[in-house]
């Protein structure tokens, strides 16, 4: 096929561009999730305790988050074509690099270099398939990249777990080497600069932006990443992290405000589609993320599975999600997307419900149904917002908009994560004292209990004293097992809520045009 002139993007058929770019935005979206699982076998076998082994996360998260706001500058300044080559390139390295870290320090380094270079790869693919569909087709284009954005965060954990427990956590980073290479390959191949960007101009470097965001984005990721584990505000450090944070970001925002060239075009909040879809997809990314580490959780440490059994159990999630997308990709367009959305917002806010109210004898099957909801419901969320959102930007903006796009959804799940463990974690305390009191000496109840496991470990061997001790232990574990069980239910109720509550914004959407850039500012 020749490529030539300024018509050379235009000559390729946009799948083919959507698998070059998707290739590596669903890798490296995939390695947001599948070290966690990874975590104790690091530190072991570097050894480390489990708390240091955590900065491989928050290390690889804090790169990321810095650079992804900055990438429509850099594609700007750079060349897409040629950032996307660099991104992937170092993110491969850096992968099997960690692959071979003799330590932690080391491999810390390799994950802040994985992240950063990682970190341009999800706005660059969304620029690029906005740009590379018309606009009758941008609805089917965004099904394609929603379907990676929201699949490989779920399959990250049971690929980590698998890669895990058959070979070793090193196979966990060995296993981006391949997709990399042939990322670069159909990138090289497929993928080049649209005509704004051949012919950019060098403008000045916002030094005082690029500094503003690394301490302001770097500080609020560390601290929503260690907010719990440090708790919250007891901790000086933390306490530090959020004074960087807030001063951090509004330096920032004045300076971008009134910069001449600046790192981080504020100025496309203007467009109220685009301001609103952001906003939601903030909490969107909130309740995700929130709910895909609380689901393995309850599983794997309450109800007792193993990681393989819970994958499969959080399987029909990213099935029915992957079956859905492509048919509300064909929806866009034919009805109005703030309907769908709608329909998306309302079924997630069920579905979250629905999990609300299992106990602690729930089978697995159960969570199928609400799951499969979830997962459908994703479609209709993730699809049609993404499509208003960057309906009304110019193509010479799009680079910009979607970096600001994907750091505030990353931001989002960065809460929803924090959030959520502190709110699972408090109302286990809570139901602990509520069901602990119904726990004493004169309770006819408590003493059954209690008789009937003595006389149960006393049969299994154990002197009557030492089954007495056996006895208390064993009733104390079902009061927290029962307390966390219920701590769950609340927490899952609260992202029930969150969900419901971003149902009168859609209202506030505008109604995609036609014409990609028509001017929609309000």
């Amino acid at each position: 096929m020749p490529l030539s002139g300024n018509n050379e993007h235009r000559e390729i058929n946009p799948w083919l561009i959507a698998i070059a770019v998707m290739s590596s935005t669903f890798m490296e979206v995939l390695d947001t999730t599948v070290v966690n699982v990874s975590l104790p076998h690091i530190a072991g076998s570097l050894s480390a305790s489990n708390d240091e082994a955590t900065w491989t996360l928050t290390s690889y998260l804090v790169a990321n988050a810095i650079i992804l706001p900055m990438t429509g500058w850099l594609a700007g300044r750079f060349g897409r074509k040629r950032l996307l080559l660099l991104s992937v390139s170092g993110f491969t390295v850096a992968s099997f690099l960690c692959g071979l870290a003799p330590t932690l320090p080391f491999l810390i380094a390799c994950r802040v270099i994985q992240g950063a270079c990682g970190g341009g790869l999800q706005p660059l693919s969304q620029a690029i398939l906005m740009e590379s569909f018309p606009p009758e087709k941008r609805g089917q284009a965004m099904a394609f990249w929603a379907l990676g954005i929201v699949v490989a965060p779920m399959l990250g954990p049971v690929a980590g777990g698998w890669l895990t427990d058959n070979y070793s956590w090193r196979w966990v980073f060995y296993i981006n080497v391949p997709i990399g290479v042939i990322a670069l390959i159909l990138t090289q191949v497929f993928i080049f600069d649209p005509p704004y960007l051949r012919h950019r101009q060098k403008t000045g470097i916002d030094f005082w932006g690029i500094g503003l965001l690394t301490v302001g984005i770097g500080s609020l990721q560390i601290m929503l990443d260690k907010g719990q584990e440090d708790d919250w505000f007891g901790s000086r450090f933390i306490v530090t992290l959020c004074i960087l944070a807030v001063v951090g970001l509004s330096a920032l925002i004045v300076r971008e405000l009134t910069a001449e060239h600046p790192v981080l075009d504020l100025s496309v909040f203007r467009y109220r589609s685009f301001a609103v879809g952001t906003f939601l997809m903030t909490f969107i990314g909130f309740v995700l993320y929130g709910s895909t580490v609380l689901l393995p959780l309850l599983m794997q440490v309450i109800l007792g599975y193993t990681a393989t059994h819970a994958g499969i159990t959080n399987l029909p999630r990213g099935l029915a999600s992957f079956l859905i997308m492509p048919i509300v990709g064909r929806l866009i367009g034919k009805f109005d997307s703030r309907k769908l959305l709608g329909i998306g917002l309302v079924a997630s806010a069920y579905a979250m419900w629905e999990l609300s109210k299992f106990s602690l004898t729930v089978a697995s099957a159960n969570f199928w149904w609400p799951l499969m909801i979830q997962g459908a419901a994703l479609g209709f969320v993730f699809v049609p917002l993404t499509t208003i959102t960057n309906n009304p930007i110019p193509n010479e903006r799009m680079g910009n908009a979607t970096s600001i796009f994907n750091l505030m959804r990353n931001i989002g799940a960065s809460m929803g994560i924090s959030m959520v463990e502190t709110v699972q974690f408090r109302n286990q305390q809570k139901h602990i004292n509520i069901l602990g009191e119904h726990v004493y000496p004169q309770s006819g109840a408590a003493q059954q209990a209690l008789e009937g496991m003595k006389a149960h470990f006393m049969s299994q061997g154990s002197s009557a004293a030492m089954a007495t001790q056996q006895a208390y232990g064993a009733v104390w574990g079902m009061v927290q097992r029962q307390a966390a069980m219920l701590s769950y239910n609340d927490t899952f109720l609260f992202l029930a809520i969150v969900f419901a509550s971003m149902i009168p914004f859609v209202f506030l959407l505008r109604k995609p045009k036609g014409k990609p850039g028509a001017a929609m500012m309000h």
